[in-house]
């Protein structure tokens, strides 16, 4: 029944001011165009017009009398809410970034900067994410994941990017020399901005309603003489129809090298094993360039006189240096904005934006051990009895890295526009509407190079199939045109390579339709009682469509290719929904009371595929006096499970994750289990070897039969400012966030730990029988409703601005994060396991993907002295150490020679100077050169995610820039 009423007032308070928005403006018509004011519109805002002298400042200078305005006493619309405050009264937490504190840093990116703060987690995509990422960089807030963030520019839906297997908003493709501030909800935002909100929002706002122009350009550079990066942008706007009009314009073009992963020594060889203290370090991977087979539980190789041996330790193949740490990027955009004043009551607005974007990240060449189980090939890579390069009279199992190929090359080519248009102005009295409409599109093309088809391998080897039985017969490919049959242990013949090498192209398009209708008055009325305030109202409706296609190659759908499976992808929902937002400020500038107001807020949505739900917010914000204030909220969260999650065709991933039958030992006193079991599955221990380093071949994909997750959020905390110390903000913020049903899927290791120690034989059914090599043919991990997660901390954050002299300026800025909790209970009726202070190191066990780390203590801090026109910035980043975890277990002293990694600083300087219209900015990142602390993925040898600006190592950028 109350869900019913909350339904009832928010359908009908949005659909009579939705009418009484529409007329208003055509009944005022344009008799008052001539003495009309601008109109305070609650979600576009054009900042103040520039005069002509400010081309005078630089860009930075700008940017600081932006950012002063924006967070003075004077209300502004601020994230979190639709009504005006200033965001030391405002009760949710809400963290600003000006672009002074994104310029000041070698960020060209969005992506680059936020990877900085600590309530960024690391279980998004990167910049950093080479393997599987397409080029798409995904935030992460509180570690929740990156499908539970919102992500608005100016407080619009942006268009997701549909890249392979997952889609977000992609921060690559927002170019950060527009962005005027970024603000950061860190408490969900579901009964305000709908589902996707459950750990947080960021909103980008960028720069509008110009007069000057700038045109700045940036390049940095390693050490190491790599990541080459150079950026140059223009922006200029001017006013027109005696300033009723303006019209912005800006471009941006950025080019990011990469960093090969042969180019650091600490990255160049990879470690695949973790022994306990004694035990033998394992480096590289046994599929080596010259193949092997398998015969008697051993890999033998060609010794050079017409006979086999065993592969040796020293034979074993480096895979590490053909990779990349951080990809290749170049991005170009165009912006436009515009918008006209009729009247106060009509200001029409529009905004587009194109971006094109082409990434490259590279592997080294593919492992050849067999298909990957969609179809009818032989799992296992054989080579018949009766081959004539057979020495062994039986079938034998080969394995073998075909270099003749090439290393893997994945490669993405992105296209992206959003278009929105509307209008904003004055009802009537206070009452102010915003109106618009958004359509957004992006197309991806995504091209893997290197690869080998697996089904022409087989025809060239003369590998006949009848039924579950191979034998030899060379017709299957002398009756192909271009098929070449040759010796599989000698260098591989370029006919034989060009007959089966395959490029992968694969197409995805995502596409947003958006109706916005917002209305608010933030002096309704006035409360009547001394010391009351006024009252403010906020509501509206949103009607939003989200669509996916992703068309896999031919080739991969029929699962002809060795190490990839994908299958087509299409689908979508629309939601209509209503919000009711109310302000109540109870007391005001009374005793015990300076400010005392209470806001509740309430959105209710209909979704097409999973019917009504109701989300809600309170808060409270009470200042007993001016220098502190005390605040509090509590709401809830819904998320509508993505379109991937839902329809997503599967998919074959490699996570990493590691056999249990390779190291059974290892399982202490569960390894007389993990023994039978292996036993039981054809897999004897201490004979089988992992055909992938670290790597188990995983099937992933959507479940149009899950659930939305719904989650609870409350935090409370107080604000410090000083009247003595003009200048200082002091604010401690306590949160907490729970979430049932979630949406996810269990991690590999976590899944073949459960099965072979018995602690889950239920787990044994997602995997499928083993080769006759003895390898793990397939591990079934698609997305479903798991069980329980919750996770709470501290938030401190200070800012300081003090005069030290007349021509002299110190700034002090720092932003602490202490983890308390983070729980997650794998699947229903579980207990729950603690990830605080962990880090996942191979397929994340229950919690998420290999590489999410959950440190106790993050931090970000920030001190810059200003002399007349220079000015010098140092920035400190730090990172507490962590427990290794295998996705099962946590490591221990005796278990493991590498079972922690230790707490890691990180430093930064930057110098600037002013010199009329010039700005010139000159910084080293990572000044001391910190390497990333080993982890043992059997990858890279550390978390690339995790320690991004230590991966990339010093690096010194300069920047000039031109006010005009």
């Amino acid at each position: 029944m109350r869900c019913k009423t909350l339904r009832n007032i928010l359908l009908h308070s949005a659909s009579s001011f939705s009418l009484f928005a529409i007329f208003s403006p055509l009944q005022a018509g344009l008799a008052h165009a001539e003495t009309a004011q601008a109109p305070t519109a609650p979600a576009t805002q054009y900042s103040t017009t520039t005069s002509k002298k400010t081309t005078q400042k630089s860009l930075l200078h700008v940017a600081d009398q932006q950012e002063t305005r924006s967070t003075s006493p004077e209300n502004v619309v601020v994230t979190g809410s639709m009504l005006r405050s200033s965001n030391n009264s405002n009760a949710n937490p809400v963290q600003i970034i000006t672009a002074k504190d994104i310029q000041r840093t070698s960020a060209t990116t969005l992506s680059d900067y936020l990877q900085r703060l600590p309530s960024m987690g690391s279980g998004g995509s990167y910049n950093t994410t080479t393997n599987g990422g397409g080029g798409i960089a995904c935030p992460d807030i509180r570690n929740l994941g990156a499908s539970r963030v919102l992500v608005l520019v100016d407080g619009k839906r942006q268009v997701q990017n549909g890249g392979s297997g997952s889609s977000c908003v992609d921060l690559n493709m927002i170019p950060v020399s527009m962005v005027q501030s970024v603000e950061i909800l860190k408490d969900g935002g579901s009964e305000l901005y709908g589902a996707d909100a459950v750990s947080g929002v960021i909103n980008i706002k960028l720069k509008h309603n110009m007069t000057t122009g700038n045109i700045t350009v940036k390049g940095g550079i390693t050490q190491y003489g790599d990541n080459r990066t150079g950026m140059i942008s223009g922006i200029k706007g001017f006013n027109f129809d005696h300033d009723r009009g303006n019209i912005t314009i800006g471009g941006q073009y950025l080019s990011q090298g990469p960093i090969m992963q042969r180019d650091r020594d600490w990255a160049y060889n990879p470690q695949i094993n973790n022994p306990a203290p004694g035990g033998s370090v394992v480096y590289g991977s046994g599929i080596t360039p010259t193949a092997t087979a398998l015969v008697g539980g051993q890999q033998l190789r060609p010794d050079g006189k017409g006979g086999f041996a065993p592969l040796t330790a020293a034979q074993r193949y480096n895979y590490g240096p053909e990779g990349t740490l951080y990809q290749y990027m170049q991005s170009g955009t165009l912006t436009g904005d515009a918008h006209y004043e009729i009247n106060k009551h009509l200001n029409l607005y529009a905004n587009v934006r194109y971006t094109h974007k082409t990434s490259q990240a590279q592997l080294s060449a593919q492992p050849l051990t067999g298909s990957v189980g969609a179809n009818s090939l032989p799992s296992a890579f054989v080579l018949p009895a009766d081959n004539p390069y057979n020495a062994w009279g039986k079938d034998v199992g080969l394995y073998k890295r075909t270099v003749e190929f090439g290393p893997r090359s994945y490669d993405s080519a992105n296209d992206s526009y959003q278009v929105i248009a509307g209008g904003s102005g004055t009802i009537i009295g206070n009452w102010q509407y915003d109106a618009s409409m958004s359509y957004g599109m992006t197309q991806n093309t995504l091209r893997t190079q290197g690869l080998v088809n697996y089904a022409k391998i087989l025809q060239e080897l003369g590998v006949s199939q009848n039924g579950s039985s191979i034998g030899y017969d060379p017709s299957v490919c002398t009756s192909q045109a271009g098929c070449t049959l040759f010796d599989p242990f000698q260098t591989w013949p370029k006919e034989a390579v060009d007959y089966a090498r395959h490029t992968e192209i694969d197409h995805s398009t995502y596409q947003l339709r958006d109706f916005n209708l917002r209305i608010n008055n933030n002096d309704v009325v006035k409360l009547p009682y001394k010391g009351g305030g006024n009252v403010g109202i906020a509501l509206g409706m949103e009607h939003h469509s989200e669509q996916l296609s992703y068309h896999a190659d031919p080739e991969v759908q029929a699962g002809n290719i060795a190490g990839s499976y994908t299958s087509n992808t299409g689908g979508g929902f629309n939601a209509t929904e209503v919000y009711l937002e109310g302000k109540l400020p109870l007391l005001h500038n009374v005793a015990f009371a300076k400010d005392l107001t209470v806001d509740a807020q309430g959105r209710w949505s209909r979704y097409n595929t999973f019917g009504d739900t109701e989300n809600w917010k309170v808060s409270i914000n009470w200042a007993p006096i001016r220098d502190i204030r005390f605040r509090a909220t509590l709401g809830t969260s819904f998320r509508q499970p993505s379109v991937y999650s839902l329809y997503g065709g599967q998919a074959v991933g490699f996570p990493a994750a590691i056999d249990p039958c390779t190291r059974p030992d290892y399982y202490g006193a569960a390894a007389a289990t993990v023994v039978a079991n292996c036993m039981k599955a054809g897999a004897v221990p201490g004979k089988v070897t992992q055909a992938y380093s670290n790597q188990l071949p995983s099937l992933q994909g959507g479940n149009p039969k899950l659930g939305p997750e719904i989650g609870r959020t409350y935090t409370f905390g107080t604000v410090i400012t000083p009247r003595w110390t003009p200048g200082l903000s002091l604010s401690v913020e306590y949160w907490h966030t729970s979430l049932k049903n979630t949406i996810g899927s269990v991690g590999t290791q976590y899944i073949v730990d459960q099965c072979y120690t018995g602690a889950s034989p239920g787990y044994c059914a997602n995997i499928s029988p083993r080769d006759s090599n003895g390898q793990i043919t397939m591990v079934n991990a698609t997305t479903q409703n798991l069980g329980q997660m919750t996770t709470n901390g501290i938030d401190f954050d200070l800012d300081y601005r003090v005069r030290l002299s007349r021509v002299d300026v110190l700034t002090l800025s720092n932003n602490l994060q202490g983890l308390v909790g983070y729980n997650v209970q794998p699947y229903a009726g579980s207990s729950f396991r603690n990830g605080t202070g962990r880090l996942y190191y191979t397929g994340g066990g229950a919690y998420a993907g290999a590489g999410v780390g959950h440190p106790r203590i993050t931090d970000y801090a920030t001190a810059t002295w200003s002399h007349k026109a220079f000015s010098l910035s140092y920035m400190m980043n730090y990172t507490s150490g962590m427990r290794l975890n295998n996705g099962s277990v946590d490591l221990t002293r005796s278990s493991a020679g590498s079972w922690n990694v230790p707490g890691i600083f990180t430093h930064d300087v930057t110098l600037g100077y002013r010199l009329k219209d010039w700005n010139f900015v000159a910084g080293v990142n990572n000044i001391l050169d910190k390497k990333p602390p080993f982890v043992p993925d059997g990858v890279i040898n550390t978390d690339l995610a995790m320690y991004a600006q230590n991966t990339i190592g010093r690096y010194v950028f300069l920047q000039a820039g031109l006010d005009f």
